[in-house]
């Protein structure tokens, strides 16, 4: 008598849209890259459509991991760590939607395309601002919820208002003139409020790490979503400027250069501790995702300065940060469908 053997989701959270936000940034940062690279048009669209159909199987996964696994599901939001990567799906969302108008606008169309985009950042600004609000609400009902060693993912829930900021920018010049204003001063409240509450969790999760506090070793790739909010943060000032226009384009220079100062000393920093640990061991997790899009991120913002400012300098660092993101990518991706096809990730039950 034969046994299959299926893939159970009992094990299944929102940290596998991870995966989505990784794959999806590639595109976007292909696409925004201030200089020419041969071939980059074809891997920008490639990666856009792998983000797409990677955010189709998540959500199938999610609607079927809540149907037959309620009380899992409703324990993830319970999780002192599951619960933060709730703003997974929504930044997720954002991400695969601004890809639409960077990229997928030459596949599907442009009405398509921002028609995806509103969809899909109303979905994830909307979730966004719920994981901004609810989850460390929940957090501070605990006492002392951010006790213990640096943990990068406690950035997960507030960070996707800062994408919203972004990417919503993407979509104010194919909005009516009337709604323009309001979308953009939006956007910059979006900003603000990411700022606000990421600020202070980035302060005490790099004052933790410079002293040493640190966790178990899978949760030191989880330095690096410190570079998500700084370099989202510089890419939404530079495309919120190039909107707003005037003093709005100088300012963002003014607060990216900085910033981008700041997030690349904290990438030496991050990367160092990675090394360090990986010599002592450094199994793959599902974490390992935490080295695609913050990088990611610090491309867009290069781009984005380097393409106001004309700096040479700051163009070749973009298309290093490329190079080290789509390299990251690779290997992440590859390590998760053998984690996968293995049952390590997601582990298999007897039919």
């Amino acid at each position: 008598m034969s046994v299959s053997r299926r893939t159970s989701l009992t094990h299944f959270g929102p940290n596998w849209f991870a995966a989505v936000m990784g794959t999806g940034i590639v595109a976007n940062a292909a696409a925004t890259l201030p200089v020419h690279v041969p071939g980059v048009e074809k891997l920008a669209l490639g990666m856009w459509i792998l983000a797409s159909a990677l955010l189709i199987v998540m959500l199938a996964a999610t609607v079927a991991h809540w149907a037959a696994h309620p009380v899992a599901a409703r324990g993830h939001l319970a999780h002192p760590v599951m619960s933060h990567f709730y703003g997974a799906p929504a930044m997720a969302l954002m991400t695969v939607g601004a890809g639409a108008m960077l990229i997928g606008h030459e596949l599907i169309g442009l009405h398509a395309a921002v028609t995806l985009d509103i969809v899909l950042w109303t979905a994830g600004t909307t979730l966004g601002l719920w994981t901004t609000c609810a989850i460390p609400r929940r957090m501070f009902r605990r006492a002392d919820p951010y006790a213990g060693p640096a943990f990068g993912g406690w950035l997960m829930p507030v960070v996707p208002a800062m994408v919203s900021a972004a990417t919503g920018a993407l979509l104010v010049p194919h909005l009516p003139p009337t709604f323009r204003p309001t979308m953009i001063a939006a956007c910059y409240v979006l900003f603000i409020v990411a700022l606000a509450a990421s600020l202070p969790l980035i302060v005490m999760i790099v004052r933790r790490a410079l002293t040493g506090y640190l966790g178990a070793a899978a949760t030191i790739p989880t330095l690096f979503i410190v570079l998500g909010p700084l370099g989202q943060s510089v890419t939404a000032a530079h495309v919120l400027g190039d909107e707003a226009g005037g003093r709005f384009v100088t300012a963002g220079v003014v607060y990216g250069v900085p910033v981008l100062i700041s997030a690349m000393l904290w990438l030496i920093i991050a990367t160092t501790l990675v090394v360090r640990t990986s010599r002592t061991g450094l199994s793959f997790s599902l974490t390992w995702w935490s080295f695609t899009f913050p990088v990611g991120t610090l491309v867009t913002g290069t781009s984005g300065v380097a393409a106001i400012s004309g700096v040479p300098i700051l163009e070749d660092a973009a298309v290093v940060l490329f190079a080290i993101l789509v390299c990251a990518w690779a290997a992440v991706a590859t390590l998760t469908v053998r984690g996968a096809w293995s049952g390590r990730l997601l582990p298999r039950q007897t039919a």
